[in-house]
């Protein structure tokens, strides 16, 4: 049941949907038509390989309505999103109140200017600062995560006066700047080389790996307190209090990455509350937005500020924090804590991971773990093929889901944190009915 305080939404009936009633077939060859259409224009004029590898995990779909958990291809047939964009859509997709902000700010205002003061950047960073963990309380704001990331790093450098970052294999913190020096993956970072130096990898979870990485050149130590494209992978619990000990001890500031895990992902407003720690830096985004307007934020320390009065317009961002960005992001805020979202997808998550324990233990061979925190779920398949695999079935039974960044053998579900328990049933279903075929199949 819905954690105490959660409020059950509107949300589409599976006989009214548009796939329960089969149109006319010649309304479905216009519709196929132009889904052909529009993945050929895809291929031709954006990326031909992503569409060609979308195709052959089941995902050329194109999206036309969304609403709630849902999305409906443009032939009409729904679909349940785990994908939501890495965690973008934990509010839901469209939902009225997020999407009403978005209208009542357009009737009055439009980006604004980023040099400028406005009303909308100090409300939000003010309520920002209300629901930041510790001491957090100062804010840049940015349009996405690697943007911030970027931001985080260069104040760590330059309030610390050192060179180094040390961050973690196959973690994951944008495609951008001093961001792609700190991807975990060599295939994101091998074309661009030399990027920038300075970078530090680690093994992630490894305590003693950490303390021999941090020195007096250390800067910041840069980690997701949850690895998101990394597979979904939760550190031991020493681990990040391990990590806060010895940055304090050695003069280097620790910055979490909260892009993925943060707003109620994992059952806490931000993850690194499961361990009681502060980080001196704090990236946001995603969900920040309310899957309809981009924005978001680096929240740290009052002491770093020192660095930022000194240099005021270090770091700028045309469109960052925009005032329209800002008013959806308070929207966002409001409506999480209005319907408890935290506590639900703790309660949520719960109800998953039971489902996901029978079907690991009907299916050993094909599903050896499942690792999880609130809604943040990932599935490790035996080999590397079976991410791909699984997402086709998954496809084919109306779930979108996808296997992680980092790791192909592992699956990334990350549902909207509105989500019900008949819903779940529905994921599990197609779970259950996918990893038979993947069993029958065999290696």
């Amino acid at each position: 049941m819905p954690a105490e305080g959660s409020t059950r939404r509107r949300r589409p009936s599976r006989e009214s949907a548009p796939h329960a009633t089969a149109p006319a077939p010649a309304v479905m060859d216009e519709r196929e038509q132009a889904r052909q259409q529009a993945l050929s224009d895809y291929a031709h004029y954006v990326n031909a390989m992503k569409a060609r590898v979308l195709a052959q995990a089941g995902l050329d779909i194109i999206e036309a309505r969304r609403e709630g958990i849902y999305v409906w291809d443009i032939t009409g047939k729904r679909y349940i999103d785990c994908i939501t964009s890495a965690g973008s859509f934990n509010v839901g997709r469209r939902t009225p109140e997020i999407v009403q902000a978005l209208r009542d700010a357009l009737d009055e205002i439009d980006n604004g200017i980023f040099l400028l003061c406005s009303a909308e950047k100090a409300a939000l960073a003010r309520r920002l600062a209300q629901i930041a963990p510790g001491n957090l309380e100062c804010v840049m704001f940015g349009t996405g995560g690697g943007e911030v990331n970027d931001f985080a790093i260069k104040l760590a450098r330059g309030y610390t006066m050192r060179p180094e970052i040390v961050y973690a294999a196959k973690g994951y913190h944008g495609h951008t700047g001093f961001s792609l020096a700190a991807a975990g993956r060599d295939t994101y970072r091998e074309p661009f080389e030399p990027l920038a130096p300075g970078f530090r990898r680690v093994p992630f979870g490894d305590i003693a790996a950490l303390e021999r990485a941090i020195n007096d050149q250390t800067a910041a130590v840069l980690l997701e307190p949850i690895q998101g494209e990394g597979g979904i992978n939760i550190p031991p619990d020493d681990y990040l209090p391990a990590a806060r000990r010895l940055c304090t001890e050695r003069g280097a500031l620790l910055i979490l990455d909260e892009i993925q895990t943060g707003f109620g992902r994992t059952g806490k407003m931000f993850a690194c509350e499961h361990w009681g720690i502060t980080p001196d830096i704090m990236t946001l985004a995603k969900s920040l937005g309310g899957s309809i307007y981009p924005i978001s934020a680096a929240i740290y320390t009052a002491e770093l500020n020192d660095f930022m009065l000194m240099h005021p317009f270090i770091h700028l961002s045309t469109f960052g924090g925009s005032d329209l960005g800002c008013r959806v992001g308070l929207a966002v805020i409001d409506y999480i804590e209005q319907h408890n979202l935290c506590a639900h997808a703790a309660a949520m998550g719960d109800y998953f991971g039971a489902g996901l324990a029978r079907l690991q233990a009907r299916y050993p061979a094909v599903l050896c773990e499942v690792r999880r925190k609130g809604l943040m779920i990932g599935l490790q398949f035996a080999d590397d093929s079976m991410g791909p695999r699984m997402s086709y079935q998954l496809a084919q039974r109306g779930i979108i889901a996808i296997y992680t960044g980092n790791e192909p053998s592992v699956m990334r579900l990350m549902p909207s944190l509105i989500i019900q328990p008949d819903e779940i049933d529905i994921i599990l279903d197609a779970l259950d009915g996918s990893l038979a075929t993947i069993a029958a199949q065999g290696r």
